[in-house]
């Protein structure tokens, strides 16, 4: 692995690539004197040569073969912007899917050699799993730059459409600005799934960059796949130039650009597309809804990603009161923000149906809407992350009848003659019906009198215990370094592995949960896992039910005695293994998550600063002191869990009453 010119990699790159942790580094670095000098950067953001650290790593038996496609990337990064790594990585892909060389100027020496090797290593690793793993640092690096669709959302996206309409026989699925083939990869899957074989697919987008990474993408992945396909993504303008203007599809997925105001106004005024009426300037996302209503065959359906302003603007009134009448469109759902880019808006889901020949609007139609800004409510003081499942299940249930049904909470069939006012107001959360909640309520209360129960019983035990005012000499205190000498304990720090290997869907029964800090910091549940069969699980850090976790960051400092299933831990998070002879692990869990030693084991002041685990500290007490002091441990650590979950139930005992008693629900005095 050589390159003729230094590519420059820092420490954390260089992390990546040996698949250890960055502090791992920082040590090689400061006691091997052989470890390459820095050529670019700081004292504090040092940047070395690739070459030169590959040849250490080497050297020092520390090259791992498991992380070989890591080496790639700072390459490709480095033949320069965004198109030139972009078509690159595009090429790699069309060579693995065994098709022609794109057309256009040959590649310099330098991309073709890279693009050789990556080929190279796709044929011996897995074409699919080596190109995806290039796209996603591509996308990674570029983020600002383009927006895609998260797979879980294309996803639901692709069910709810295919649910919509009849996937049997030849289905053709079509996205007019397809980006790098997001929403056409979550229909392929879709209609396979449900028995719709493969589909034709089409596709086209301003950029080429994307167009060329789509296609590579679609070919990729569909060769791998038994049957053939037709796969037609192309470069243009979708509303100017109407490039599938011949075409209709089935299903038509889109996640169209936001607020562009030059979007052909003055050339399109006459187009035949406008069946519901000219958009206006300011109107740009409804002449995506309605060139996707255009490109549908009788029958098919189409679900566009939309932002919120579009079901409620006053200068589309006319074209979303013509959708209504029609019966064209079915559905919309507000989303939680968070789900997709722009993440700070709930974005909204409209899914739209083509009628039959002959097929007229039904007399007291209705209107689909769901809120999900309520069902899936955000604290703000704190990060989010999308629950997937859960917003999955939310959106079937909201769409998927197929004929209106009795309302539930926060999913409604609005009559179309409700929403033909003035405003023509489509805002889910302006129509949800606020059903029954007292049988919902009536559970809450049962449990919040049993976590009150349970509550009080704790607080009395910790109550009781007696604590000492007299000041008495201190025992000895060791360090977790110290006890990990002696033998009483093994401390093994957790690892990143392969993006390729972490699944972030619903986990299968056999599959290992794979915990992070960022899980920690919203919420706690892993939102990843390994597949069981996956070789990252034979090298990951695996916490056994009886083995102490340990953060490693200030903002999520934590120490506990693991009790769930078997779990891998990410970066900065570290197991610990008591002998049980020697150490209690909840008298250890507990003295070491104590504030003090955060503090004294901190690397600097801040949130961010990291905590030397080996550094804290813990008192050399006996065997027995130290069980009597773990189980006062255990019990704070319920009494804990009791106090955060009576918070949250007690939040949304106040939000929904406080509902219930605005809307004049209040049936009996107080």
């Amino acid at each position: 692995m050589s390159t003729p010119r230094a590519v420059p990699v820092s420490l954390a790159e260089i992390a990546r690539l040996a698949g250890v942790g960055r502090a791992a580094v920082s040590n090689w670095r400061r006691r091997h004197p052989s470890f390459p000098a820095r050529i670019a950067g700081t004292d504090v953001n040092p940047q070395f040569s690739l070459t030169d650290i590959e040849s250490w790593l080497r050297d020092n038996k520390k090259l791992k073969k498991s992380v070989e496609r890591e080496w790639l990337w700072p390459r490709f990064e480095a033949l320069g912007g965004r198109d030139e790594t972009g078509t690159a990585v595009a090429e790699v892909g069309r060579r693995l899917a065994g098709r022609s060389a794109a057309p256009g100027p040959a590649f310099p020496e330098e991309a073709s050699a890279l693009i050789e090797q990556a080929v190279d290593l796709g044929q011996r690793e897995g074409g699919s799993g080596t190109f995806a793993f290039l796209l996603r640092r591509w996308l990674d690096v570029h983020v600002r730059q383009i927006t895609t669709t998260p797979e879980p959302l294309a996803a639901i996206m692709a069910e709810l459409a295919t649910g919509m309409t009849d996937v049997e026989g030849d289905v053709t699925v079509l996205d007019p600005a397809c980006g790098t083939g997001h929403l056409l990869m979550a229909a392929t899957r879709v209609v396979e799934e449900v028995g719709g074989g493969l589909p034709n697919l089409l596709g086209d987008d301003r950029d080429p960059v994307l167009v060329a990474l789509a296609e590579a993408r679609l070919g990729l992945a569909l060769d791998v796949a038994e049957g053939p396909a037709r796969i037609d993504v192309r470069e243009g303008d979708s509303l100017r130039e109407n490039l599938f203007a011949e075409a209709l599809a089935d299903i038509v997925l889109c996640n169209p650009p936001f607020n562009e105001r030059d979007w052909g106004y003055e050339e399109l005024a006459t187009d035949v597309r406008w069946s519901h009426g000219l958009p206006p300037r300011t109107e740009p996302e409804l002449a995506w809804v309605q060139h996707c209503l255009a490109r549908l065959r009788p029958g098919g359906a189409a679900v566009l990603l939309l932002p919120p302003a579009v079901a409620a603007r006053k200068a589309g009134r006319r074209i979303r009161r013509s959708l209504l009448r029609t019966g064209q469109l079915k559905a919309v759902v507000a989303l939680p923000p968070g789900c997709a880019a722009p993440h700070s808006v709930s974005l909204h889901l409209w899914a739209l149906r083509a009628p039959l020949p002959g097929e007229e609007a039904p007399a007291g139609g209705h209107l689909r809407v769901a809120d999900g800004v309520s069902r899936f409510p955000r604290d703000q003081g704190r990060d989010w992350a999308p629950d997937w499942a859960a917003i999955g299940d939310f959106v079937r249930e909201a769409v998927g009848r197929t004929e209106p049904a009795e309302d539930s909470r926060l999913v409604r069939h609005v009559p179309v003659i409700e929403l033909l006012d003035g405003e023509v107001d489509l805002t889910p959360g302006r129509h949800v019906s606020l059903a029954d909640t007292a049988p919902q309520l009536r559970e809450s209360w049962k449990e919040f009198e049993n976590l009150a129960a349970r509550m009080t019983t704790s607080a009395r035990l910790l109550a009781a215990l007696e604590l000492t005012s007299a000041v008495q000499d201190s025992p000895t205190a060791t360090t977790i370094a110290e006890l990990a000498r002696a033998g009483a304990l093994t401390l093994r720090g957790g690892q990143q592995p392969p993006e390729t290997a972490v699944r972030t869907g619903p986990p299968s029964a056999d599959d290992v949960p794979l915990l992070t800090v960022p899980d920690l910091l919203t919420g706690g549940d892993p939102r990843g896992s390994l597949a069981a069969g996956d070789p990252a699980v034979r090298e990951a850090v695996i916490v056994e039910p009886g083995d102490i976790v340990m953060v490693g960051v200030a903002r999520a400092f934590s120490a506990w005695v693991h009790e769930g299933p078997p779990t891998a831990l990410g970066p900065q998070l570290h197991a610990l293994r008591v002998q049980p002879e020697q150490l209690d692990a909840w008298f250890l869990a507990g003295s070491l998550r104590a504030p003090a030693n955060a503090r004294q084991a901190g690397t600097h002041a801040t949130s961010s600063s990291r905590i030397d685990v080996r550094r804290l500290h813990v008192r050399q007490v006996p065997l027995r002191e130290q069980r009597r002091y773990g189980e006062a441990f255990r019990e704070l650590v319920a009494f804990e869990q009791l106090v955060r979950r009576t918070a949250e139930l007690s939040a949304g005992l106040v939000h929904d009453l406080g509902d219930e008693l605005a809307a004049g629900r209040l049936a009996g005095g107080v």
